[in-house]
């Protein structure tokens, strides 16, 4: 459907001449003559239907609709020179922006950044984190999301599964032989995913056991509070993996469960075609298999 715009050569005339209150200042501006300006705002009038300026001998006035045409085209011109800024940046240096959940930015993508870094370092990466629940930015080069791959009008590349594992510090793992000996010790929660314990409980013959801690927002908190030794936290993959190969946490039983939900990495399908992104998307795949 065609966009219902107005005379558009003539809105820098009307908006020069509105702020300046003058035709031939506003010519001045642009660089053309006063009987440039005047034509274009009249044709741009005619467009719209209304007058814009009171025009006398000696004085240019807005209008009560010039008035309210100038301040919703101050608006849209500031914004235009916003994004022209922001396209111009982007053109000189290849900016990522990459939008994430909180445990996901701190436990998997900010530790491999510098290898980023050093492939690509002309290259901005920006993190902007929201949570898992957090729609997709229209200003995000991509994002990573759990799910099951079908995100209408994107494209889905697998990243990794998601798999739940119990981890807590080295010295309470001493403590548990078994899974029965959960019992005895704290279960931390993740509030957005009251699932994970029932589900990897379940999957131990141990469905009657349920989970009592400290509750917490999100994966990357309750982690935490397990390398402090609050208790045992539900560790989910990718996020543990540092931690476990680093000694901070330890996996008291070697079987995992699947969370049924696989990581992957969303874009617009044009994204495809830009360099600079593409080489970010196969960085972010090789990561994932490494």
């Amino acid at each position: 459907m065609p966009r219902r715009l107005p005379f558009l050569n003539g809105l820098p005339a009307f908006d020069a001449a509105a702020r300046h209150g003058s035709f031939a200042a506003g010519g001045k501006e642009l660089h053309v003559s006063p009987a440039a300006v005047s034509r274009s705002v009249r044709l741009l009038e005619e467009r719209l239907g209304v007058a814009l300026f009171e025009r006398g001998a000696n004085r240019l006035r807005l209008t009560e609709a010039g008035r309210r045409f100038q301040d919703g085209l101050d608006r849209l011109f500031g914004e235009l020179e916003t994004l022209t800024d922001r396209i111009r940046r982007e053109a000189a240096r290849p900016v990522i922006t990459i939008g994430v959940g909180p445990s996901f930015a701190a436990h998997w993508l900010i530790p491999r950044l510098p290898d980023w870094q050093r492939l690509a370092p002309q290259s901005e990466v920006r993190v902007t984190t929201g949570g898992a629940a957090a729609a997709f930015d229209e200003g995000w080069s991509c994002g990573v999301r759990l799910g099951d791959g079908t995100w209408p009008g994107f494209v889905a590349r697998r990243l990794f599964a998601a798999e739940l594992r119990p981890v807590c510090a080295p010295r309470l793992a001493r403590r548990l032989r078994e899974p029965r000996d959960l019992a005895a010790l704290p279960l931390l929660r993740v509030a957005h995913a009251p699932e994970d314990w029932p589900r990897w409980l379940s999957a131990h013959r141990l469905p009657s056991l349920a989970a009592r801690g400290p509750v917490f927002d999100f994966y990357g908190q309750a982690q935490q509070a397990a390398e402090d030794g609050l208790g045992v936290a539900m560790g989910l993959t990718p996020y543990i993996e540092d931690a476990l190969r680093e000694g901070r946490l330890v996996a008291p039983f070697p079987a995992s469960v699947p969370k049924g939900a696989c990581w992957y990495l969303l874009h617009r399908p044009g994204r495809d075609s830009e360099p600079g992104f593409a080489a970010f998307r196969d960085w972010m795949l090789a990561a994932a298999r490494g």
